[in-house]
Parts: C-alpha cells; sequence; structure tokens
C-alpha cells in the first residue's frame, strides 16, 4: 500500500470524531432532547450495519463508518441523557432572587485565580435551602473571595451562597457566589500529598527574584497562583500563555524521559510503556487530575505515538479515537474551546508541521525550518479560535515560542525535580534555583515581546474575524508548501482579499466609527469587556473612571471618542478588571486619584504615573475638585476607614455635577453592606440621573439605595463573565425605580449628553444609535 493510501485511510476517523463532537455538542445543548437524539442515532447506526451486511459492497466501507460515527454521536448523546436526572435534581433547586442556599460539595478540579478571587469545579452533595434539605450529586463552579487553608482537590466544603443557573452546554449545572466557605475535610491520600507537593514548590522558589520565580510552579506542575497579572498579560501578547498550562507537551516530556530512562535500563519494550504510563499517572495526579489535565494527557500519549511509529496518518488516528472516547466520556468538552484548542494543535503538528518545514527548507536549512515549523503550524491552526477569546493576533508569537521554547522542559523537568525532592529542603531549593534560570528566560522572552512595536495586530472580533484568520492561515500554508501553479495564485488572491477586508474593518472603520460617535457626547461607557472604564468630558477636560481588563480595548475607545489626554484618572481600587489598562493612558494622565493600595503592586503602579509626570492623590471622601465647568467629588471611603479594607467595597466613588453633564454617580464595585454605609454617611444629598451600577450588576446590591438615588438611566459595564452578570435581582431592582438600563455587553459603547431642552440622548453604538429618553429627565440633568 502507498503511503498516500495508507494516510488517506487513517484519516477515515476524522468523520467519526466530528460526528462525536456534534452529537455532543447539541446534546449538552438541548439536553431535553439528549434521549430521543440518542435513540434515533442508535436506529440510524443499526440500520447502516444492516445496510453494509445485506450486500452492498460498493458502499460496505462507507456505511460500517456512517454506523461508528452515529454510534459515537449516539453514546455521546446517551451520556448526557443519563446524567440528565441527576443534572436535573440541582437545576430545580430554588435559587431564584439571590435565595441563600448551603450546599455540601466534594472539589474535583484546581482552584484557579481570579480578578476578583477563586474559581473552582466541584460535585454538589447536599444542598439546605430554608428548612428543605437534599442529596445531590452534580457538578457546580464555586466562585469565592476567599481561600481558607485546605481548600484543594479533594477536599469537602461547605457553602453559603447564592447561586443562578449555568448557561446550557456548561458543565457546572449551576453557578455558586460563596459569601462564606468552610473545608470540613481536606484532601487525603495521594491527593493530600500531591497538594502538599505543589504547596511546597510554591515555598521553595520563594524569595527568588520575580517575574521568574512565579513561572517555576506553573512550567512544572501547572499552578499559576504565583504569576502575576503583568506577567500573564505579557505571556498572552507573546502567545506563550500554553506554557504555563499543564499541556501534551508536559506530559510528552515527562513520558519521553520515563520511556527512555527505562530503555537505558535495558527495559523490555512493554515493561518501558508500562513505566511511562505509570509515570504519566503519577504526573496527572500531582498536577491535578481536573478534565483538562486528563485532555491534555490523552493527547500527549496520542502525539508520542504518532512520532514513535514515525506514521502521520497513524498519529492523526489514534487522536481521532480519543477525541471520540474523551467525548464520550464527558460530551461538556464538546463546548470547551480548550478542548478544541488542544485537539486542534495537536492535529496541526501531526498533520501540518512536516509539509511546512518541507516547504520552509527551500528557504532556510532544514533544523531551523523544522524550528520554524512547529509554533507556526499551531499559531496557524489555533490563532482563529483564539479570536473568539481576544480579537487581536500577536506579531511575534511563532519567534517568541522558538526563543522561549527551549527553556520550558528544562524548567519542567528540573521544576519537578525540586518537587520531588522537598523532603529534602536543600536538594529542593537547589533545583528550584536551577529551574528559575529557564524560567526566568521564558518570563524575560515574553516581557520583550509584549513591549516590542505593534506586539499584537487588532482583528476582527466573533465569527467574521475566525472566518478570516482561517482564510489567512489557509492561504499562508499553501503560499509556504505549494511549489507553483494555479493554488498559489488563489491564495495570494485569498490574501490580498482578506487583507482588503481588515483595511476597510480597521482604518477605515475606524474613521467611520468616530464618525458615528455624537459630537455632543458628555458621559461615555467604554466596551472594554468585564471591566470598568467610563469618561466624563466638559469644557475640554476628560476624566476616565477606571480602565477596564486590558489595555488594547482602552486605546481603540479613546480612539474613537478622540481622547488623546486624560486630565483626571480615578482608579477605583486596584482590581485587574479596573485597572488592567493603565498601560493605555501612563504618560497622557494628569491627575490620578486612586483607593487605598492593597500591597506593594498597587503602590507600584500610583509611582508608575508618577514616574510619568502625573499628579497622585489617595482619594477619600470630602476629595474634590473641578472638569471644566463641572465639580467632581469624592464620597467614599472614609478616610482611614478599619471597617473596610482596600478592595471593593473600599471603591472611590465619585460624583460629578453643576454644569452640562447630567448629574451622574460612580459606585465602583461597592457591595450591598457598603452601600448601606455610604447611604448612611449623609453625603448622598440628591437624585442623580444616572448611575454607573456597581460591580457590573452583581446580586450584592442595597435595593434602597437606588431607590433613593432614583436613576434615570442606569450604567451597567459588564462584558462575557461566568457570574452571571448582570444578576436578575438588580435588574428587577432598576425597572422597579423605571431606570432605563444600557448594558456594554449588548449595547457596545455607550454615550449620552443632555441636548439644548435640556432632555437625555442615550446612544449605543450597536442598536442604531440615537435615542431620546422620556423629557422628565431633564429635570435631572444638572
Amino acid at each position: 500500500m502507498s503511503s498516500r493510501a495508507a494516510r488517506r485511510r487513517d484519516l477515515r476517523l476524522l468523520p467519526a470524531a466530528a460526528a462525536a463532537w456534534a452529537g455532543a455538542g447539541a446534546a449538552i445543548l438541548v439536553p431535553d432532547a439528549a434521549a430521543p437524539l440518542a435513540v434515533a442515532l442508535w436506529l440510524a447506526a443499526a440500520a447502516a450495519v444492516l445496510l453494509a451486511r445485506r450486500g452492498a459492497a460498493r458502499h460496505g466501507t462507507a456505511l460500517a463508518l456512517a454506523a461508528v460515527a452515529m454510534s459515537l454521536a449516539a453514546a455521546a448523546a446517551s451520556t448526557v441523557a443519563f446524567a440528565a436526572p441527576a443534572r436535573d435534581a440541582v437545576a430545580t433547586l430554588d435559587v431564584d432572587g439571590g435565595r441563600v442556599v448551603e450546599l455540601d460539595a466534594d472539589v474535583v478540579g484546581k482552584v484557579e485565580a481570579t480578578t476578583t478571587g477563586y474559581r473552582v469545579d466541584a460535585v454538589a452533595v447536599r444542598a439546605r435551602i430554608g428548612v428543605r434539605e437534599r442529596g445531590l450529586a452534580a457538578p457546580v463552579l464555586v466562585l469565592t473571595d476567599e481561600r481558607p487553608p485546605g481548600l484543594d482537590l479533594g477536599a469537602r466544603i461547605r457553602l453559603t451562597a447564592t447561586a443562578f443557573r449555568a448557561d446550557a452546554g456548561d458543565r457546572a449545572v449551576l453557578v455558586v457566589q460563596a459569601t462564606r466557605i468552610e473545608v470540613r475535610s481536606p484532601p487525603t491520600g495521594v491527593l493530600a500529598v500531591a497538594a502538599a507537593l505543589r504547596t511546597g514548590l510554591i515555598a521553595a522558589v520563594d524569595g527568588l527574584p520575580q517575574p521568574g520565580a512565579g513561572l517555576v510552579p506553573g512550567l512544572a506542575v501547572g499552578d499559576t497562583s504565583a504569576v502575576d497579572a503583568d506577567l500573564d498579560a505579557q505571556m498572552k501578547a507573546a502567545s506563550l500563555s500554553h506554557l504555563t498550562a499543564v499541556s501534551g507537551a508536559n506530559c510528552a516530556v515527562v513520558v519521553g524521559i520515563a520511556f527512555g530512562a527505562a530503555a537505558l535500563c535495558g527495559a523490555r519494550r512493554g515493561i518501558r510503556v508500562a513505566v511511562a504510563l505509570t509515570t504519566l499517572v503519577a504526573f496527572v495526579i500531582l498536577v491535578s487530575p481536573e478534565p483538562s489535565v486528563v485532555r491534555a494527557a490523552t493527547m500527549a500519549a496520542v502525539a508520542m505515538l504518532g512520532v514513535l511509529l514515525g506514521r502521520i496518518g497513524a498519529g492523526v488516528s489514534v487522536l481521532s479515537a480519543s477525541v471520540c472516547l474523551l467525548l464520550v466520556a464527558d460530551p461538556w468538552l464538546a463546548s470547551s474551546l480548550g478542548f478544541a484548542l488542544s485537539a486542534v494543535a495537536t492535529a496541526s503538528l501531526l498533520l501540518f508541521a512536516g509539509p511546512l518545514a518541507d516547504g520552509l527548507s527551500r528557504w532556510l536549512p532544514p533544523p531551523l525550518a523544522l524550528a520554524v515549523a512547529v509554533p507556526l503550524a499551531a499559531q496557524l491552526a489555533c490563532g482563529p479560535l483564539l479570536i473568539l477569546i481576544e480579537p487581536t493576533v500577536p506579531v511575534y508569537g511563532v519567534v517568541a515560542n522558538m526563543v522561549a521554547g527551549p527553556a520550558a522542559p528544562a524548567a519542567t523537568v528540573i521544576g519537578l525535580l525540586a518537587c520531588l525532592a522537598l523532603p529534602v529542603p536543600v536538594l529542593a531549593h537547589g533545583l528550584a534555583a536551577l529551574a528559575w534560570v529557564p524560567a526566568a528566560w521564558v518570563a524575560g522572552t515574553a516581557g520583550v515581546a509584549a513591549q516590542l512595536p505593534v506586539a499584537a495586530l487588532g482583528w476582527l472580533d466573533g465569527l467574521p474575524g475566525l472566518v478570516a484568520l482561517a482564510l489567512t492561515g489557509g492561504a499562508v500554508g499553501i503560499l509556504l508548501t505549494a511549489r507553483a501553479g494555479r493554488l498559489r495564485w488563489f491564495a495570494l488572491v485569498g490574501l490580498v482579499s482578506v487583507g482588503a477586508v481588515l483595511l476597510a474593518a480597521g482604518p477605515v472603520r475606524s474613521l467611520v466609527d468616530r464618525a458615528r460617535i455624537p459630537a455632543g457626547w458628555t458621559i461615555a461607557a467604554c466596551e472594554v469587556g468585564q471591566g470598568d472604564a467610563l469618561l466624563v468630558r466638559d469644557g475640554g477636560r476628560t476624566m476616565l473612571v477606571d480602565t477596564g481588563p486590558d489595555p488594547a480595548p482602552l486605546y481603540a475607545c479613546l480612539d474613537r471618542f478622540a481622547v488623546a489626554r486624560i486630565d483626571v484618572l480615578v482608579l477605583t481600587h486596584f482590581d485587574l478588571d479596573h485597572r488592567g489598562g493603565v498601560d493605555a493612558v501612563i504618560g497622557r494622565t494628569g491627575l490620578l486619584l486612586h483607593g487605598p493600595p492593597a500591597g506593594p503592586d498597587d503602590a507600584g503602579l500610583v509611582a508608575r504615573f508618577a514616574a510619568a509626570g502625573a499628579r497622585t492623590e489617595l482619594a477619600t471622601a470630602g476629595t474634590s475638585g473641578a472638569l471644566g465647568a463641572c465639580r467632581w467629588s469624592s464620597l467614599w471611603p472614609k478616610p482611614r476607614d478599619v471597617v473596610y479594607p482596600p478592595g471593593n467595597d473600599a471603591s472611590v466613588i465619585v460624583d460629578v455635577t453643576g454644569c452640562r453633564v447630567p448629574d451622574a454617580l460612580f459606585l465602583g464595585d461597592l457591595s450591598a453592606q457598603a452601600q448601606r454605609s455610604l447611604a448612611a454617611s449623609g453625603v448622598l444629598a440628591r437624585p442623580y440621573a444616572v448611575v454607573k451600577v456597581a460591580h457590573h450588576g452583581s446580586a450584592d446590591q442595597d435595593p434602597a439605595l437606588y431607590e433613593r438615588l432614583d436613576p434615570r438611566l442606569a450604567l451597567v459595564t459588564v462584558g462575557e463573565n461566568t457570574f452571571g452578570h448582570p444578576r436578575d435581582e438588580i435588574l428587577d431592582v432598576l425597572a422597579d425605580v423605571g431606570a432605563v438600563v444600557a448594558r456594554t455587553d449588548r449595547s457596545g459603547d455607550v454615550a449620552l449628553w443632555q441636548d439644548d431642552d435640556g432632555r437625555l440622548q442615550l446612544w449605543r453604538s450597536r442598536e442604531g444609535g440615537r435615542r431620546r429618553l422620556s423629557a422628565a429627565l431633564g429635570r435631572l440633568g444638572g
């Protein structure tokens, strides 16, 4: 059999994998239809088998493959159907209206830091609402502001929380916002040993120079808790963040070393495989056997088998089989972008790295061509999916991976040895110091790549961006691999066409967007994702309240609204979703008003503004100033307040009054208790036409405050999130007080102003532009 025929044969499982993916996706998105869908697919598979056995020789192979594909889709749908009763028991809990629920749950995933606290996957085993109690067995996502000692994989926890139902397709049935979390029993057995080793490695690198020290646990065992927000942003900008997630590459390195060591000892082939698999299982337990890690381990085994056999097609066949098995066992992986990225990355290396290396070898030495082809194949394949997360393309991603890539395995291996050597502290600290060297190299590479000019290209977002980048990647691949002929010309035409679309959607669209912005706007809420960035303008002066989570969308918003300088910047507090975009305004800010710093990182950020020429001032109740003809005042926090420490409840609360800008109040991230304290302080002497709703519309609100403020327009600054923001509870409160709600996740940029008659005008970038609100708003306009 020719190699081409063998390759075609080994690719025949791809349709089966696609069918399993489609069946799983349909079942989890419409779970009520999972059972009938499974029955229909099983019947269709049986019919295909019968047709194949009744002499349809010409189509026997196709019918057999169809039967396999439909059986796999049916199996995935069946898994969803069998899980439905347990999931429905959780979904039907009476948690509406912010009702408090007490949950017992088993932690089944790694505890991950977020911009506002921690998140962890768990399985709820018991719920109590009021006096009613019931047993459960279904997954939930737990969000918590604190991480008590012992909260780790394998722990049993008790939660006092509010909850809301997760979106269709999510593995978790409920999203649980814990107000109190108690560890009833910490991890035991091998899980306790693994948790102790992970914690010990973090302690071993403590004291080594940052940012390299924080990367060692991430590269070795996937624990990124010591990676600060700035380094995390740099790793993402340089397309290196995959190095800190346990991936197939980590598993392949570990398994390869174990397999090689067994071979050096003269072990037979069967023993070598057994040693490698045992090591893989131990590694999975060490780094946490959560679904994403199990997926990475499976993909690592697939990639290793493809390389071991020396047959690309064989690797693709086993990859397809692995995808099928994983989707049947866990259909909710079908909606996981991480799972899609893992599968696509592995497939790209098996299918495209070789042809790309052959094509590049026309201009580069073969070893260098292969070194370029591997990260290039992964970036071309994964880039379109990553557009769904962030609509930018890292310019230096391939180069950064070539530079940092060789250091990552060294940090992984030495870091793992340091982890295993923890019973001997001197040896563990010495190995940790050695692991710091390659980790610092990776961190330095990320920092340099992120600071280079044009580190990222803006791109179309959503599905159009995915399609455009996929076409671009395909055209680039053809140009690099095709020798000559019409195919290369078609690829070139495709690149030119996509370039023309991007030009229309980039610089041309930027001009169009600027032209659409109402000239007389006085308040604007920028669409920056899950975060705050609000502009206030009067008399040629501009205030910015918070910067959102990332510089890129803030740059774009300031450009759209033609804002070149920020006269007053208010950083209400130092959570990432409020200060993450500061690089867009450092160097062009006159006055920085900030909340109380929580630590040296916050103080260092204030110092950066001062070094760039800004005046800085700690804002407390009573701080005030002018913005054109307006007066701005800080109403909160109280000076030297010991009740509310730095963070959400110590957010700087500012109002703007006394001018053509509608009277406006910006509530930061205050919780209900802090809102009650603000109201009790006596500083709210008037109603406000415009109120920025606290904490992106969380459920933790005081309805009495909004009744007192009597806003005509409520701004909800929110993006895609796992918190359920904005929650129905606050939307109902706003409806009860008669406020018009403008949400940045649905409306895009929002701008408002008063017309010559004192009526408030509202403009939304995504909803057809201008809208006049009721004439009654004029009485509150200032």
